[in-house]
């Protein structure tokens, strides 16, 4: 891999990405997967998990259910000590306003201030306030029994195609990130860009958005990108740009200002002429950033120093499948479970894999399963009793 510039994001206490247990043909029930990982069905025959845990060791956990094309966004917890998970919350305020398809444009989350839970996901159809599809937004209300209605955050950059992310942090930001065309009538993905919409009162309000980075480096339309902030308070995007419409480089960025401005601190090149609808993954382990994405079929894992912003320890899985959707978690030991799908395509669903690493990179274990359905995404978390909860 071609490394240009310099790191990227992830969060430490947040691990979502599922995987798959090694040569066992995977059930409903939880599932031993080996040593240290455990496998487990999304509630209610859910899909497209996201999984985080807060600091007190509980999961927070959601799914999309019903029609790929119109669906909800659920959510559940499960609080420490316990074997089962809350009843499930429905996050769209508006019933079917969801999407699943084409897997990157479903709901993401964050973890902000007092462990408030921040949802973000592409509308399905336009809400008649600008072209294209509403960027939504909602937040847990304060009770924490259910969530605020939702909110479209697009006041200018329309054309919203591939999905959107959101970050934050313990000091009560909030970051919304999606791409869309600099000029409202401009189709070219060489003109998209990543624009950011920052909140400092944890998601109550929120700035206009603005471009995250002057350079043009295009963005691929239908791809998702990633947001994290860290412990520090650092704030990190990985997406993939469209430059000269064959350039669809992996770009990580990184902002030390609380997102008032970004630098490309890394770049993995890849010359493609088509969308290869990838998604990109950011989280934390103790002392890390990491940073996970798809290149030409293969998935790439990589360390990020906070401090010097500086990549090291940049892997990729051996593998003859076709890989996408990677997702990275850490423990406290600063083990990582890097997991993704295999096989998986349009309205096709396929395999989960994985590989478990020490804090020296070292491979512990790993192993692959079929199970994942179409449209599926994998999540992980890490476990109060050590290893990895696998959500599929």
């Amino acid at each position: 891999m071609k490394r240009r510039r310099i790191p990227i994001l992830a969060r430490p206490t947040i691990l979502v990405l599922g995987v798959a247990v090694g040569w066992l043909l995977l059930g409903p029930a939880t599932a031993l997967a080996g040593p240290k990982v455990k496998l487990s069905r999304v509630p209610n025959h859910g899909i497209q998990p996201q999984a985080l845990v807060d600091g007190r060791g509980a999961i927070h956990l959601l799914y999309f259910l019903g029609d790929p094309s119109g669906g909800d966004i659920f959510y559940v917890r499960q609080e420490p000590g316990e074997a089962s998970f809350s009843a499930p919350v429905r996050v769209n305020s508006q019933p079917g306003t969801a999407i699943a398809l084409g897997t990157i444009r479903g709901a993401q989350m964050a973890l902000g201030r007092n462990g408030r839970v921040h949802v973000t996901w592409n509308g399905n159809r336009s809400d008649g306030q600008h072209r294209g599809p509403p960027m939504f937004y909602a937040r847990l209300a304060d009770a924490g029994t259910g969530f605020e209605p939702q909110r479209d955050l697009i006041t200018h950059a329309a054309g919203l195609d591939g999905g959107g992310s959101v970050a934050a942090d313990d000091r009560g930001n909030v970051y919304v990130v999606w791409h869309a065309p600099k000029a409202a009538e401009d189709e070219d993905e060489t003109q998209r860009a990543v624009f950011v919409a920052r909140s400092a009162d944890e998601g109550r309000t929120f700035s206009r958005e603005t471009p995250a980075i002057p350079q043009p480096t295009g963005a691929c339309g239908c791809c998702g990108l990633r947001a994290f902030a860290d412990r520090r308070g650092e704030v990190f995007v990985l997406f993939r740009a469209a430059a000269e419409k064959v350039n669809r480089d992996e770009i990580l960025l990184a902002s030390r200002d609380r997102g008032a401005s970004f630098e490309i601190i890394n770049s993995d090149p890849w010359k493609v002429t088509t969308c290869p609808m990838s998604s990109a993954w950011l989280s934390e382990s103790p002392d890390r950033v990491l940073a996970a994405w798809e290149t030409n079929a293969k998935i790439f894992l990589a360390r990020v120093h906070p401090e010097t912003l500086k990549l090291s320890g940049v892997t990729s899985p051996e593998t003859q499948a076709s890989c996408q959707h990677p997702v990275a978690a850490s423990d406290a030991r600063g083990e990582v479970l890097l997991a993704w799908t295999e096989g998986t395509g349009w309205e096709k669903g396929g395999a989960a894999a994985w590989q478990l690493y020490d804090a020296e990179g070292r491979t512990l274990e790993k192993g692959r399963a079929n199970g994942v359905p179409a449209w599926g995404l994998v999540a992980a978390v890490p476990r109060a009793d050590g290893g990895f909860l696998i959500f599929y």
